[in-house]
């Protein structure tokens, strides 16, 4: 794995770290195909009960693609006619995102500073995002004749209504850390400098937590999006079944009798 993304397993909590700080966490191909690999090996493994998606540096999160290498892959392209330049959402940014959503285990980002372009996707296809006061948001697609990608249109008409979506995505522009928290974009917002130790102590909450639960209500909430309300009924008959026989249950149950706190086992 390059060194433009750091991973990290401990105590059952994937760090997933963008590692451009001088770029500004921009997405070259190695820290694309890095960041794919670091995703998917979190999501796939059972080890790991929580991830949490950072960055280093405090300028920025991640601002999307990186325009100087996408120059002169579009030149290359136009010479070659090879047209290869634009795989990148199919090879990179959709495999990100669905290992990210898709994982069964919570998944936080911790937002340290702008999050732009696919930097934005990647934070909504967390769970839960922590936000510094420094940071802002900015589709920025439409500022480059290009059209969302990396999930957004799918996540961001859901976190703040399709009106908003759509003036977000027609007029980029830059949203703060405090606008973000009032769209629902953000679900905390706090003082930069307690940014890291706030999300790693959220995440190893959730690392620590009804693993077979939280990933039930994972997949409760995405599917009660688009399914009618009898659907999502037999499935939450289903997922509830399911989390019962877990041994976290019995535990969780065990502890509330004796008043104990309950140590969960992730199964």
């Amino acid at each position: 794995m390059a060194d433009t993304v750091l991973y990290e397993v401990s105590d059952g909590l994937a760090t997933i770290t963008l590692n451009r700080p001088e770029a500004m966490n921009a997405l070259n191909i190695a820290t694309k195909v890095a960041l794919r690999e670091a995703a998917e090996s979190a999501a796939g493994d059972t080890a790991v009960r929580a991830i949490l998606l950072t960055a280093a540096g405090d300028r920025a999160f991640c601002v999307g693609q990186d325009l100087k290498e996408h120059i002169g892959l579009l030149a290359a392209d136009r010479e070659t006619g090879a047209g290869q330049t634009m795989n990148t959402v199919k090879e990179h940014y959709n495999p990100i995102v669905k290992a990210l959503a898709g994982a069964s285990k919570p998944v936080v980002a911790a937002v340290n500073g702008v999050a732009a372009g696919a930097g934005f996707g990647f934070a909504l296809a967390a769970d839960y995002r922590l936000v510094a006061d420094t940071a802002a948001f900015n589709t920025s697609f439409a500022g480059v004749a290009l059209t969302a990608d990396s999930g957004i249109s799918w996540t961001l008409p859901r976190v703040i209504g399709p009106g908003r979506a759509a003036d977000l995505l027609l007029f980029p522009r830059s949203i703060s850390a405090q606008d973000a928290l009032e769209l629902g974009i953000a679900n905390r917002v706090v003082p930069a400098a307690e940014l890291r130790a706030e999300a790693e102590k959220t995440a190893r909450a959730l690392a620590e937590g009804p693993t077979v639960a939280y990933a039930a209500i994972k997949e409760a909430v995405a599917y009660g999006l688009t399914h009618s309300l009898a659907e999502t009924l037999e499935k939450e008959d289903e997922l509830q079944t399911r989390a019962g026989r877990s041994e976290d249950h019995a535990i969780a149950v065990q502890a509330f009798v004796n008043k104990e706190k309950p140590k969960y086992l992730g199964r």
